[in-house]
C-alpha cells in the first residue's frame, strides 16, 4: 500500500525518517509505503520557518535547505525590526528565527538597545507600531533639555521630540523653563521691631541663567522661596510699623540688592521685586482706624480755628476802614438794615436820632417784651 504527498509550487517538504530530518524535499508527488518509517512535513513558504516540537538548530546543517532560509539571530541586547518586501512586519525579540527567501525577501535592522537613542536608520513612521518598544520626551521651544543615562548626565537637548528605546539602560529627560518666572509669597507672618505681628504678599520675577546649576540644586523653588522668607524677616524685624508702612516701598530695593549676591550660586538673573499688600490684624486695624480718625478730626479743627482768625482778621479790618470812612459806614447801615427787613414784613421808626441807636432801641424793647 502507497500513500501519496503532493507538495505545490508554495510549499516546500521536510523529509523525515524515524524520526529524524533528512532532507529538504522540493514540489512535486511523493509516494512511500504506509507501513514506512518516513514522514513529510508540508510547509507553507509565506509563513515563518517552525516545526513544532523541534528546534530551528536540528534543520541548519542541511545546506540547501539554508539556501531558501533567512535566518537571523538576536541578542539579548538587542532587538531586530523585520520588513517583508520593503514593508515593515514586526519586531523580534531575543531568540533565532527563519524565514522562507522564496515568495518574499526579507530583511533586517538590527538596534542595540544599550544605546538607547533611536538611530536615524529607523524611520520615524514606523513610531506608532513601535510603542511597546519605545519611550519619548518632548522640549518645548521656551525649553532646555538635559539628557541622562542611569542619572549620568550626556548632552544638552535642544527644542524638539526625541525617542529611546525601552532597555536596560534608564533613560531620563530634564528639561527648564527658560521664560521669565514668578514667585509668590503670600500670607507670610512676620514680626516688626515694636512686636507687632503681621502678614505680607510678596512677589519676585527672575530669569533662569544657568540652566544646568538649576538642575545640580536640589528643590530649586523652594530654595528660592526660603530665601525670599529670610530676607523679608530681616527687613521687617529692624522696623517698627509706622516705619514700615511708610516705607514699604524700599524693601523691593533692599531684598532685590540682596538677592543679586545669590544669583551665580542659583544660576538665575533677578528681575523686580516688590511688596503687594501689608495685612495687619483686626485689633491692630481698629487701633489705626482711630488714629486716623483723630488726626483727621485734629487737621478739620486747625482748618476751623483757620477760617476763624481769617474771618476775625477781616472784620477788624473792615471796622478800621468804616470808623476812618463815614460813607463807608451808612453803606453798613443800609446793608445791616436790608438784612433786618428781609426777615420782618415792616418796620416803623419814629422820632429823631442816628439809625442804628434807634434799631438797637428797638431791638432792646422787643426782647424785654418777650421775657
Amino acid at each position: 500500500m502507497y500513500k501519496s504527498i503532493t507538495i505545490q509550487a508554495d510549499e516546500r517538504g521536510l523529509l523525515f525518517h524515524k524520526g529524524s530530518y533528512v532532507k529538504k524535499l522540493m514540489p512535486g508527488t511523493y509516494r512511500q509505503f504506509a507501513w514506512s518509517e518516513t514522514a513529510i512535513t508540508v510547509m507553507k513558504i509565506a509563513q515563518p520557518f517552525a516545526v513544532e516540537g523541534r528546534d530551528l538548530q536540528l534543520f541548519l546543517h542541511d545546506e540547501e535547505l539554508v539556501r531558501e532560509l533567512k535566518v537571523v539571530t538576536v541578542q539579548d541586547h538587542e532587538l531586530v525590526l523585520h520588513y517583508e518586501d520593503g514593508r515593515f512586519a514586526r519586531v523580534l525579540k531575543p531568540g533565532i528565527y527563519a524565514y522562507w527567501n522564496v515568495l518574499k525577501q526579507h530583511a533586517f535592522v538590527t538596534v542595540d538597545i544599550r544605546q538607547p537613542e533611536l538611530p536615524a536608520e529607523v524611520d520615524r513612521a514606523l513610531l506608532p507600531k513601535l510603542t511597546a518598544y519605545v519611550q519619548s520626551s518632548e522640549i518645548a521651544s521656551n525649553e532646555i533639555g538635559f539628557l541622562f543615562y542611569d542619572h549620568v548626565l550626556q548632552r544638552e537637548l535642544s527644542p524638539g521630540r526625541y525617542f529611546f528605546w525601552k532597555g536596560p539602560v534608564a533613560v531620563t529627560v530634564r528639561t527648564v523653563d527658560l521664560r521669565q518666572q514668578q514667585m509668590d509669597l503670600l500670607g507670610q507672618e512676620m514680626m516688626t521691631e515694636d512686636k507687632v505681628t503681621l502678614r505680607l504678599n510678596f512677589v519676585c520675577q527672575y530669569k533662569i541663567m544657568n540652566p544646568l546649576r538649576v538642575l545640580e540644586v536640589r528643590s530649586f523653588d523652594e530654595q528660592i522661596h526660603i530665601q525670599l522668607q529670610l530676607l523679608l524677616r530681616e527687613y521687617v524685624g529692624t522696623m517698627k510699623l509706622d516705619e514700615l508702612l511708610k516705607r514699604k516701598e524700599e524693601a523691593a530695593s533692599f531684598i532685590l540688592s540682596r538677592l543679586r549676591e545669590k544669583e551665580e550660586g542659583l544660576g538665575v538673573k533677578f528681575l523686580d521685586a516688590g511688596v503687594k499688600d501689608v495685612i495687619l490684624p483686626g485689633d491692630m486695624k481698629d487701633i489705626l482706624n482711630t488714629v486716623l480718625l483723630a488726626e483727621k478730626k485734629a487737621q478739620a479743627n486747625l482748618i476751623t480755628r483757620r477760617e476763624e482768625t481769617a474771618s476775625t482778621r477781616s472784620l477788624l479790618n473792615t471796622a478800621k476802614l468804616m470808623d476812618e470812612n463815614q460813607t463807608l459806614y451808612r453803606l453798613k447801615e443800609l446793608e445791616f438794615l436790608e438784612k433786618i427787613c428781609e426777615k420782618i414784613g415792616s418796620v416803623s421808626l419814629t422820632g429823631g436820632g442816628d439809625l442804628l441807636d434807634r434799631l438797637n432801641t428797638l431791638i432792646g424793647e422787643s426782647r424785654r417784651a418777650e421775657r
